[in-house]
């Protein structure tokens, strides 16, 4: 077992090229040395939290695969990373099989049957600040619960009290709180002390934040994970969990009921399919707007020779530039399937990506005023994912989220755990723009049972019918670019996997009309060339938490060597790449 986590500080890669040499990426750069992905004999587990990802590891030393792992990680996650990992959300999961067959499964939540597409606006049709993202109605039914349960009846090995009872033991005996745990709790210290089941938790009892070296302990937490162990997820949709969370909602000025817990199913999808350089891409449908937009940009890019051109030359980030604003400017009219006519054969036609590739100008920026009016929604970035493969061939994407971190900022009664705000991923008030200027869209529209729109992608990349490669990231709005940087890194210019998580990261998403850029993404005189052409940079710290793996080789496209090769985000510390 290998295994690599990184203390916290500030990140910023000094790549090694395939040949060994340094990737020079500018004058403010970053300085991160570079380190060799993990490796695995028998699968690998990358998550956020390093706890988290001894437990899949564990699971699959045990003989558990993929799924049985990414069950237990997802509950591990509620545990020792609250602030995103949860029972009170939901996500999304990318899947395949050892047959070949690629699945997609929906556990998102839905608006509450009481929701209306006003709810959020005052009498003059302004919306109402912070409504939909603090307290109780901004809740959504969450979802993790039923999709973690569909996913282990289906593919899964083991039974559920097996894959609970490493989470269920962390809530019940308590672990140490390391810096990034007390940096997370630290974001919300404010909120924990204004509700009281969170101040029981959240605070020590003295009312003061905690400290890192802290036990911390969530007894509450461990009797709900218990009751799921044992009862499945009737007793959370059916039974006391759900009733619970529907008292405190009602109590709190919420619009939960009852029935909104018994009508939540899961759904199993399509995945949204494109094919890029000879590998296959498995990603999100609607109701996420991200792996159609990662397809379509991959589309676009698919006619230009990237390698040749150079990692970040000037006339490839001209092209990736361009393809991601086109690509931004065409969410439109995106949602929730059951809802919406969602035109995903179009936006990812390679016909259509050779027409968006013939308009592009080979040295000037397209204004994005000239592009027809898209839509992004104000997504939070402030989620989490995961990546798994095991030896028998299942490889598992998984990017689940409270939305912002500790969702609404309220816990469930005495169920120890923090609810969603995703009603704020809904339009507030489509056609007007909210306080960021972005407009929203009437296809993601507040209604009963609906699912907001989301841009996560979890993404799996499969080449002669096996899984080669499981990623994605937090980062709302930014998660389709942060995960093509890192296919694009594996893909197209030869890197390991921890390279191309490392790698500094360009993102451009049609309105604004400026492209943000990590530190030392851009080398000097391409920045002012591209400057000249008309574009527009503004420098950003370092975004999102990439969790990737490979199969077959430390790079994708040589001889497989049967092993595995995690790479985590050093962006964020707590995380890791544990293999098996």
């Amino acid at each position: 077992m290998t295994a690599g986590t990184m203390l916290c500080g500030t990140i910023a890669p000094a790549i090694a090229a395939p040949g060994g040499d340094a990737l020079n990426f500018g004058d403010a750069r970053l300085t991160l040395p570079s380190i060799p992905p993990a490796v695995g004999e028998h699968g690998m587990v990358v998550s956020a939290q390093h706890l988290a990802s001894e437990i899949g590891a564990e699971i699959l030393r045990q003989g558990g695969n993929a799924i049985d792992a990414a069950v237990a990680v997802g509950y591990a996650l509620a545990v020792v990373y609250p602030a995103a990992g949860n029972i009170g959300g939901g996500g999304f999961m990318t899947l395949r099989t050892p047959d070949g067959q690629a699945i997609f499964v929906d556990f998102r939540e839905h608006a509450p049957k009481a929701a209306t597409e006003s709810m959020y606006r005052n009498e003059q049709g302004g919306v109402i600040p912070e409504l939909s993202v603090t307290g109780w109605k901004a809740v959504a039914v969450p979802g993790t619960v039923a999709g973690l349960d569909l996913v282990l009846r289906k593919w899964g090995s083991m039974p559920r009290a097996r894959v609970m009872a490493p989470a269920i033991a962390l809530a019940r005996n308590g672990y140490v709180l390391a810096e990034n745990d007390v940096w997370l709790l630290n974001t919300s210290i404010k909120e924990f002390a204004e509700d009281p089941y969170a101040a029981k938790i959240f605070l020590r009892p003295d009312g003061t934040p905690f400290r890192v070296g802290d036990h911390f302990v969530q007894t509450d937490l461990a009797k709900t994970l218990q009751l799921i162990a044992d009862h499945g997820p009737d007793v959370f949709y059916h039974g006391p969990i759900a009733d619970e969370i529907v008292r405190a909602s009602q109590k709190g000025g919420g619009i939960l009921q009852r029935a909104d817990f018994e009508a939540y199913k899961p759904r199993v999808l399509s995945p949204v399919t494109c094919n890029y350089r000879g590998y296959r891409i498995d990603t999100a449908p609607p109701p996420s707007g991200g792996g159609v937009a990662l397809c379509e940009i991959l589309d676009i890019l698919s006619g230009y020779d990237l390698r040749t051109e150079g990692l970040y030359s000037t006339v490839a980030a001209h092209q990736e530039i361009e393809a991601m604003r086109h690509t931004y400017s065409d969410r439109r009219d995106l949602g929730d399937p059951d809802f919406v006519k969602n035109p995903v054969a179009h936006l990812i036609d390679p016909a259509y990506a050779a027409q968006v590739r013939s308009g592009i100008p080979a040295d000037k920026a397209v204004p994005s005023a000239m592009l027809t009016p898209g839509r992004a929604e104000p997504e939070k970035q402030e989620t989490t994912h995961y990546s798994i493969m095991d030896r028998s061939g299942y490889a598992v994407a998984v990017t689940y989220t409270l939305n912002g971190w500790f969702g609404a900022k309220v816990v469930g009664g005495s169920t120890g755990f923090f609810l969603n705000d995703e009603m704020d991923d809904f339009s507030s008030a489509p056609g007007v723009p909210n306080m960021f200027g972005i407009v929203g869209s009437k296809a993601n529209a507040i209604a009963p049972g609906k699912t907001p729109l989301s841009s996560m992608s979890p993404t799996i990349l499969s080449k002669d019918g096996k899984a080669v490669m499981a990623i994605g990231s937090p980062g709302g709005s930014r998660i389709p670019t942060i995960t093509l940087a890192a296919i694009l890194g594996v893909v197209d210019y030869g890197m390991t996997i921890q390279n191309a998580i490392d790698m500094p990261r360009i993102h451009e998403q049609w309105q604004p009309d400026i492209v943000e850029i990590e530190p030392g993404a851009l080398k000097t005189d391409v920045i002012e060339t591209l400057e000249a052409e008309g574009y527009q940079f503004s420098v950003h710290q370092p975004w999102g938490s990439a969790e990737g793996v490979l199969a077959g080789g430390p790079r994708l496209g040589g001889k497989s060597d049967g092993k595995y090769y995690g790479g985590f985000d050093r962006r964020h510390s707590g995380g890791s790449a544990v293999g098996e």
